[in-house]
């Protein structure tokens, strides 16, 4: 259940990043669309290593064990 959860954030944080990429060239830096789009990753990357954190905390996901 997390393992798709994870792959899906990782998709969208890719998204966006080429997305504020994009809107950078296009917009040659007049306008405020590439900071939306890289503070939106910004905010999908927190979230995922929140999800992450906590999910291991909760044992969806196994520790390391010797």
């Amino acid at each position: 259940m997390i393992k798709p959860l994870v792959i899906l954030m990782l998709f969208a944080i890719v998204g966006s990043l080429f997305s504020g990429l994009f809107f950078l060239y296009r917009d040659r830096g007049s306008s405020s669309r590439a900071v939306r789009a890289l503070t939106l990753r910004i905010g999908l990357s927190i979230a995922l290593f929140i999800i992450l954190l906590l999910s291991f905390r909760f044992g969806l996901i196994p520790g390391y064990s010797q």
